[in-house]
């Protein structure tokens, strides 16, 4: 299977071109987003830092790891023959995978057609949904295999190329796919004061790449690895480090599958109408036909058609809305020019007497909850005397069933105790005064963090926690993408050390492709939001916002606050998982592109879903139940009892996903605060360092894993309430989706100091 590497090697030397690109890397993402305020020159219409941070520092993060791959392969060894069974194997995958895009692009044409031609919409949505899983079901069912080395690591026969387009279906999940264009509508630049968003996530997912790509990956692949925690067991010896790493792999990897689920029930059900329950289990069907049976060589190429899938269901609707509002198809290069009309809009909406109208009755209501959380006993009683009055009320005088119905519902909704009404009085407290600030408690949207670095005392404490928490979270997505299992684990399926390095490259390349269009497609709803929908009569809205708002009210939710039957910008509340879903609608395009853009995000949370629950049961059965036996029969056990373990997995997290228990980008954004400080520090000080011991390996991820996941849960709201527990709880501002900076650091120190305590006098350095 593997050449076990002896407790102490090192895998390899750390040389000049690390160093000079790790700098590049950091200037060009922490250096210019930390002087960001004060890049603020305009270019061609665009703000220097807005534009760099968008577009300049992905672009840089390509030429950094290509540059690379190119000085690094010059002096790898390279086989002079090709082998003419590997050829044709590369001639007959390319054959396929451009018969299938010509095919899929034919097919889309088709239900256009068809859809003008009469076809209802309910029909183009459940074609997309049954066709598309449908097809990864056959990909998975067609490359079934008991094999250990097709069943982990795709037989390592992956052209790099191709390992790309499955690392970017993979990576580019619901959260990229649905959320990430939301959260850069919701947070602009860098999110409102001390909740970090915006283009954060576009740096941080695409700069971590630069870490796996000269820090991690090659070396990974040179041992000859299945699994992220095989390196743990066979660069430290001992069962320790290999346990705790599997099982940090699945409390990290669980974590991100649930929030894919949650996609994939979210995105069924508004196809096909059914629950989202259903929708759940709609879904995972397809999910588990291709990682169950076939393990990482059908997960691969399911992956390569789910990019294609999702590619063009991203690059359609923005590339439509582009020419739509600008004349021109290339989104990317164009939406430059719709960010001084949104400032322009945003002014206006500040100024507007009816905006202001609805931010004062926000902050009545804030205040209503604010006087019962003075007396919760006695507002609690007061709240229910108040609706079982209603309900009689309602019923003497005879009232329409409805009416009565819903006065019943009101008083089920109470609150049953004194601590659950607390809790939720002060999330309602708190998301009405966010309600009461101008734009809806919105950035502007080109604005480099809140607050005023030359204003009051308050102003510049505010502009410092937001600077703050944006560099941590970055820090945290860049760390955690070196981290992940199973992205790590994907460019175990190339052929060389060679074709991993270029994986990196075309990973990112076809990663870019979408994260340069997101920023686009924000500005661009946000443009159509603002200057149409705002200021439309109520009941000439369009129906696509009651279709969404009864499938999920916290998707989107619209209420007439001030009375006045028109739509305020304040009264409509978008969630972020909704921006891409209804981009087809907000721009009034064809049903058809909505069955697309429902299928590519179907295709997002699969392909995602597919890896992460791969990696889980591999954890379970691979790792955790190891005992070093290298003959068939051992391994075709373990790929048992992988399978097996995935399917109980799945089960449970689509259980958890059907509770909802958050929005999806904080669910994985939390994945990578856990990922980042569980293996990196060690991985990386293990790879490049021959000091670090067995001890010292072990100590490093448990207080690594162990700060993070303290902070995260101790500044839960629902847990310090219950704890009773006084003020924010956090060190230096940072939030609790930013909980990995301390881990990383943490498991950095604790993994030198024990080293240094715990090596013998003869090992090498």
């Amino acid at each position: 299977m593997m050449k076990p590497e002896s407790e102490g090697q090192p895998i390899a030397n750390f040389s000049r071109l690390h160093g000079w690109l790790l700098f590049a890397w950091f200037l060009t993402s922490f250096g210019v987003v930390y002087f960001a305020r004060d890049l603020q020159l305009l270019v061609a219409g665009w703000p220097v830092a807005y534009w760099f941070s968008a577009q300049g520092g992905v672009l840089l993060f390509i030429v950094i790891i290509a540059v690379f791959a190119w000085f690094a392969n010059r002096h790898e060894p390279q086989s002079a023959n090709v082998d003419a069974v590997l050829a044709n194997y590369t001639r007959r995958i390319h054959q396929r995978f451009f018969t299938f895009t010509i095919l899929f692009v034919l097919f889309i044409v088709a239900l256009a057609l068809a859809e003008q031609a009469g076809l209802r919409k309910i029909w183009v949505g459940a074609i997309f949904l049954f066709a598309t899983v449908f097809l990864y079901a056959l990909i998975g069912i067609f490359d079934r295999t008991s094999k250990a080395s097709e069943y982990y690591v795709a037989g390592r026969r992956i052209p790099a190329v191709y390992n790309g387009m499955a690392v970017a279906a993979d990576w580019m999940s619901a959260a990229s796919f649905i959320s990430m264009a939301g959260g850069l509508y919701l947070q602009g630049f860098s999110g409102s004061g001390v909740h970090p968003g915006g283009l954060v996530y576009v740096l941080g997912w695409t700069g971590g790449f630069c870490l796996v790509a000269i820090l991690v990956a090659p070396y990974l692949r040179k041992m000859n690895l299945y699994t992220v925690p095989d390196y743990f067991g066979s660069r430290f010896g001992g069962r320790w480090p290999r346990i705790i790493a599997a099982w940090a792999a699945v409390l990290c990897s669980f974590t991100y599958v649930v929030a894919q689920i949650y996609g994939v029930g979210l995105i069924t059900s508004r196809l096909t109408g059914v629950q989202f329950e259903i929708g759940i289990l709609l879904g995972l069907g397809g999910v588990l036909v291709c990682s169950f049976l076939g393990g990482m060589r059908a997960v691969t190429w399911t992956q390569v058609t789910q990019y294609v899938v999702l590619i063009l269901a991203f690059l359609i609707p923005v590339s439509w809305l582009a020419y739509k509002q600008l004349g021109s198809p290339l989104a990317p290069f164009v939406y430059g020019q719709q960010l001084p009309r949104i400032a322009e809009f945003e002014r206006q909406l500040m100024d507007s007497p009816a905006e202001q109208e609805v931010i004062r009755e926000y902050s009545r209501r804030a205040s209503k909850y604010a006087q019962m959380l003075d007396n919760v006993p006695e507002a609690l009683e007061s709240e229910k005397k108040k609706h079982r009055d209603e309900v009689i009320r309602l019923t003497q005088i005879r009232a329409e069933e409805a009416v009565v119905v819903a006065a019943r519902r009101a008083l089920a909704a109470l609150p049953r105790d004194e601590l659950t009404a607390r809790a939720q009085w002060s999330a309602a407290m708190q998301d009405n005064l966010e309600r009461a600030k101008p734009l809806a408690g919105m950035p502007r949207h080109t604005q480099p963090f809140a607050g005023d670095p030359e204003g009051t005392a308050g102003e510049r404490d505010l502009f410092e926690t937001s600077r703050r928490n944006f560099l941590a979270l970055m820090f945290c997505l860049m760390i955690g993408t070196a981290g992940l299992p199973h992205l790590l684990t994907r460019f175990y399926t190339t052929r060389s050390v060679t074709d991993t390095r270029n994986s990196v490259t075309w990973s990112l390349f076809f990663i870019a492709l979408l994260y340069l269009a997101a920023p686009a497609l924000a500005v661009m709803v946000k443009f159509e939001i603002m200057g149409q929908l705002v200021g439309q009569h109520f009941d000439a809205l369009p129906s696509w916002i009651a279709q969404w708002a009864r499938l999920d009210p916290s998707l989107i939710s619209v209420s007439d606050v001030n009375g006045d039957q028109i739509l305020q910008f304040t009264e409509l509340r978008l969630g972020a998982d909704i921006v891409m879903l209804a981009t087809p609608e907000i721009g009034g395009l064809p049903y058809v592109v909505s069955g697309l853009v429902a299928a590519g995000g179907l295709a997002a949370a699969l392909s995602t879903a597919d890896g992460l629950l791969l990696t889980i049961g591999n954890a379970l059965a691979h790792d955790l139940f190891y005992r070093g036996d290298s003959d068939r029969a051992g391994a075709v056990r373990r790929v048992m009892l992988s399978k097996f373990a995935l399917l109980l997995v799945a089960l449970i997290a689509a259980y958890v996903a059907a509770q909802r228990p958050a929005d999806i980008l904080f669910l994985v954004s939390a994945s990578f605060s856990l990922a980042g400080a569980s293996f990196v520090p060690v991985m990386v000080l293990g790879i490049f360092w021959s000091g670090v011991t067995r001890i010292a390996a072990v100590a490093g991820m448990v207080s690594g894993l162990g700060l993070t996941l303290y902070y995260m849960l101790i500044n839960l709201p629902a847990l310090r309430v219950a704890l009773e527990l006084k003020g924010s709880g956090l060190w230096f501002g940072i939030e609790p989706i930013s909980a990995g900076v301390f881990g990383v650091l943490a498991g950095f120190g604790v993994t030198l100091v024990v080293s240094y305590l715990t090596r013998t006098p003869n090992r090498s350095e």
